[in-house]
C-alpha cells in the first residue's frame, strides 16, 4: 500500500555529531489510525509533533501541533483542519 500520512516529530540530541543534522524527522504510514499510534508514542516521549497527508491525496491536510490532540481525539472539524491552497 502507499503511504497516505506523514508524521514529523523533533529529534532528540544525543551526544556529539561530527557534522549538524535535522533536528526533526519524518516517517509516513499507509493509515491515519497508524498515524495517531506513532504520534501518540512521540506525545508520550514529550517531543514536538506535526502530521499530515502526503499529496497527492484528497482531501490534503495538516494538522499542526497546536492541534494534534485533538485531531488523536478526533475533535477537528473540516475547516479547523488546515489544506492546501488548491482545493477544489
Amino acid at each position: 500500500m502507499t503511504p497516505t500520512w506523514y508524521v514529523t516529530f523533533e529529534v532528540r540530541k544525543r551526544g556529539t555529531l561530527p557534522k549538524q543534522r535535522s533536528p526533526r524527522e519524518t516517517r509516513t504510514f499507509t493509515t491515519e489510525a497508524e498515524a495517531k499510534a506513532f504520534v501518540r508514542s512521540k506525545l508520550d516521549e514529550g517531543l514536538a509533533v506535526f502530521a499530515g497527508t502526503i499529496n497527492p491525496s484528497v482531501p490534503r491536510q495538516l494538522i499542526p501541533s497546536a492541534r494534534i490532540r485533538a485531531w488523536l481525539d478526533d475533535e477537528l472539524s473540516d475547516t479547523e483542519r488546515h489544506t492546501g491552497p488548491d482545493t477544489e
